[in-house]
């Protein structure tokens, strides 16, 4: 049985009293005409004066947010989806009994207003409302107008509520698919092709992670939900649509802190017959495409640092990261135990997968350097044991031709020369097999229909992926990702609140 509160209870004998007036308390269609902001920003600058001699009028609806009420006349403020206008209303105008049904409003109701465009003595823009429409009785009142929903926990689960109440969260959930747009836009018009691949799967490739697992009833089979996009759209070069892109929903069963949700939005880009170079520019020319034509600047305040993205961006191989902070050129070490023994005297943990010259070094970047990429930079020359789908270096086979985008200290980017040599990737996959069986539960499955797919013969490519919620809170200037989610992942709440 639910409790309700006194103003819950007040809301619905309202509701209730609208029904026995052959009112529909819950609405019906209203075709609207305006949105407030278009209004404000037409007539912003129109002298008072005026307005006297003009007969402009607009049908907008919306939100009722504030609510002055006073004898025969009253002003109220209603929220659409572009922002608030303030409605004058009074008995002269629209007659007693609408008036009354008006008097009974609260805050959060929607309702749709048909007026003259007005401005007040203090110029702000004003409908004065002709014709008053009741929409929606809200059975629930809003936060309290000066706090809104302040608790964090809260404003994720009841998404709806911090949108209604938090204009900082409406402006992102906006913005985001126009992002996303502009990367659709700027990919489109350097010929690539956007494509659907499958989710479900029965193999764990494409990354490092640990998988969501589910069954597929009919056939009696455990699926793997995608924890990357990569193998699919390399057989899509293969079959010659050389240039392709996918923006999907990836997920991982692993942690949730700023930087990770198990459910998320990933792009992936590959080009045939271009490289690492090319992938570097490509990323640096739609950072910039999308900070001019949707951001309107080029800084950006981002994990508590200024963010600058004009100019020509930094690009430093791994271990020559390591060298400046440490004074360690692991370029020079080729013994395994010297490694281990530099792993040792810095404290740093080896599991028994990792007790290899490749971890080794990744573990010294992600302890010493990582953190330490502020501006954007391309870090590049990983070595071959974190990069199993990776074209090797040709002058030195320790390393392949990889970069990832760092700014502000996090991963933003992580991209490869293709590797295409179908002897080379069975070998990478029969080796990410044994770290598998040493503890390594992130390594990759073999795909033997990929290898068979390269034995047909892949163009020399480069490819990219791009997690889209990482970029959109740089361009958002948001520090948690679930600022950018609007439903992200929650833990069940241990007592229900009403």
């Amino acid at each position: 049985m639910r409790n309700f509160t006194e103003q819950e209870l007040v809301r619905r004998e309202k509701a209730n009293k609208l029904f026995e007036e052959g009112i529909d308390a819950f609405g019906h269609r209203y075709e609207r005409d305006s949105f407030a902001k278009d209004i404000k920003e037409k007539y912003q600058d129109v002298d008072h004066d005026l307005f006297e001699s003009m007969e402009d009028n607009a049908k907008v609806a919306g939100r009722i947010m504030f609510i002055r009420k006073m004898g025969k006349a009253s002003f109220f403020t209603i929220k659409d989806k572009t922002g608030s206008i303030q409605i004058y209303i009074s008995v002269n105008d629209v007659g007693e009994d609408v008036y009354n049904l008006f008097k009974t409003a609260d805050i959060g109701d929607i309702v749709g207003v048909y007026g003259k465009i007005m401005k007040t003595k203090t110029g702000e823009v004003t409908i004065k409302c002709l014709e008053y429409t009741h929409l929606v009785k809200a059975l629930k009142p809003l936060p309290e107008k000066f706090h809104g929903l302040t608790d964090k926990e809260e404003r994720y689960r009841r998404r709806y509520v911090d949108l209604i109440m938090n204009e900082e969260s409406m402006k992102v959930a906006l913005m985001r698919p126009r992002i996303i747009r502009c990367i659709q836009n700027f990919l489109d018009q350097q010929g690539f092709v956007e494509v659907e691949t499958p989710i479900l799967t029965t193999l764990l490739t494409g990354a490092s992670a640990r998988p969501f697992t589910t069954h597929h009833n009919a056939q009696d089979l455990d699926m793997y939900l995608r924890i990357a996009l990569e193998l699919n759209l390399k057989r899509l070069l293969v079959g010659g649509m050389e240039s392709v892109y996918e923006i999907g929903r990836t997920f991982r069963n692993e942690g949730m802190d700023p930087q990770h949700n198990p459910e998320f939005t990933m792009m992936e880009v590959y080009q045939a017959y271009s490289d690492l170079e090319g992938m570097m520019d490509l990323t640096e020319n739609m950072y910039k495409t999308i900070a001019r034509e949707v951001c309107g600047k080029t800084t950006f305040h981002y994990l508590g640092h200024d963010i600058d993205l004009d100019g020509t961006w930094n690009r430093i191989s791994m271990t020559e990261a390591i060298k400046e902070k440490i004074g360690i050129d692991f370029r020079t070490i080729t013994d395994l135990d010297t490694c281990i023994q530099l792993a040792e005297e810095h404290n740093i943990l080896l599991e028994n997968h990792e007790r290899q010259y490749g971890h080794i070094v990744n573990k010294f970047f992600e302890k010493y350097v990582e953190e330490t990429l502020i501006q954007p930079t391309f870090l590049y020359g990983h070595p071959i044991e974190i990069s199993p789908l990776t074209k090797k270096n040709p002058d030195d086979p320790r390393f392949v031709d990889r970069f990832e985008l760092f700014i502000s200290g996090h991963e933003c980017a992580n991209a490869y020369t293709e590797l295409n040599n179908p002897i080379d990737q069975l070998e990478r996959f029969e080796a990410q097999l044994a770290e598998k069986e040493m503890g390594n539960e992130e390594a990759n499955d073999i795909d033997m229909d990929f290898v068979e797919s390269l034995e047909y013969g892949m163009p020399p490519a480069g490819g990219i992926g791009y997690g889209i919620d990482r970029l959109i809170m740089l361009f958002t200037e948001q520090e948690s990702i679930r600022d950018v989610l609007l439903f992200p992942t929650m833990k069940e709440r241990s007592i229900t609140k009403e």
